[in-house]
């Protein structure tokens, strides 16, 4: 089997699982002509990908990838919003963190990426090869499909509980992430701004606290949207508590923490003070800074 048959291949089983995990989590969601909400949310999703795959890799350009993930989470929050409307108390609230975390990330990494010339180093392998890029498409909708289905969940829910403690609970720990992601992005952008600071790597805030304090915040925050989600879950819905769990396994097993640290050993790993600072700060979970 040849590179591009695998590539497709992989898009199949993927676009699959998909699929199937969006169908049998939508249990108990508000339904479009007999389809759950949450299951025309999957199709959305790989939909929007896509279709803006095709202009992209005639043109061999990863430019809006990161944009289209925005787009991507807040297309099918805001046609689960349309199938559920009105909404909860839940529900609305639920609906605007996502779309606020989504603004923020989206424009954060879109000024990002522009700063660095409009390409990202992820992709200059791929791009040029239609079968391996579609396969980063449709990644990303399988991302934003596991990652938003406690949200989507909870939006669509048919059986409405009454706002309590995991509502309140769910929302503490939404905000404490959203912080740190915020103020971890924040940090490091003031940081590598500084021309004085060229070449070096950022030991100050909460990057004393975590090797990675903005990947800790965005675990945390997707597990207070599953926390507040709870009581709007039953069956076979179920299946989204996925959701933090993946984004965990996401940034610590697969694109995130790892690629990040083989990048910095590969700049830093004979400096004595980088050695210094893995050595004493936590990969992930924070903690205050050795004296």
């Amino acid at each position: 089997m040849g590179k591009s048959a695998k590539s497709l291949t992989v898009v199949a089983v993927v676009t699959i699982i998909a699929l199937v995990f969006a169908y049998f989590a939508g249990v108990g969601s508000a339904e479009i002509y007999g389809y759950s909400a949450l299951y025309v949310c999957g199709w959305i999703a790989l939909l929007v990908n896509w279709l803006t795959f095709i202009p992209s890799a005639i043109a061999q350009s990863d430019k809006f990838y990161d944009t289209m993930g925005a787009v991507t989470y807040l297309s099918v929050i805001a046609f689960a919003c349309a199938v559920a409307w009105p909404l909860d108390l839940r529900g609305m609230v639920i609906a605007a963190m996502v779309a606020i975390w989504t603004v923020r990330l989206g424009s954060f990494l879109f000024a990002r990426i522009h700063a660095a010339g409009g390409s990202d180093s992820r992709f200059e392998k791929i791009k040029v090869n239609p079968a391996r890029f579609l396969v980063a498409w449709t990644l990303q909708a399988f991302w934003v499909i596991l990652t938003a289905s406690a949200a989507l969940a909870a939006i669509t829910a048919t059986e409405r509980a009454e706002i309590g403690p995991f509502f309140w609970i769910g929302a503490a720990i939404w905000v404490i992430g959203f912080t740190f992601e915020v103020a971890a992005d924040r940090q490091k952008g003031a940081f590598k701004s500084n021309p004085a600071n060229k070449g070096k790597f950022i030991t100050t805030g909460l990057w004393a606290w975590s090797r990675h304090p903005n990947y800790f915040g965005e675990i945390t925050l997707w597990t207070g949207i599953l926390v507040m989600a709870i009581p709007a879950l039953f069956g076979l819905s179920w299946l989204v508590v996925i959701s933090p769990i993946f984004v965990f396994l996401l940034l610590t097993k697969v694109s995130g923490i790892n690629l990040q640290d083989v990048q910095a050993k590969e700049r830093w790993g004979d400096d004595p003070e980088y050695q210094t600072y893995r050595s004493a700060t936590p990969a992930l979970f924070p903690r205050p800074p050795k004296k």
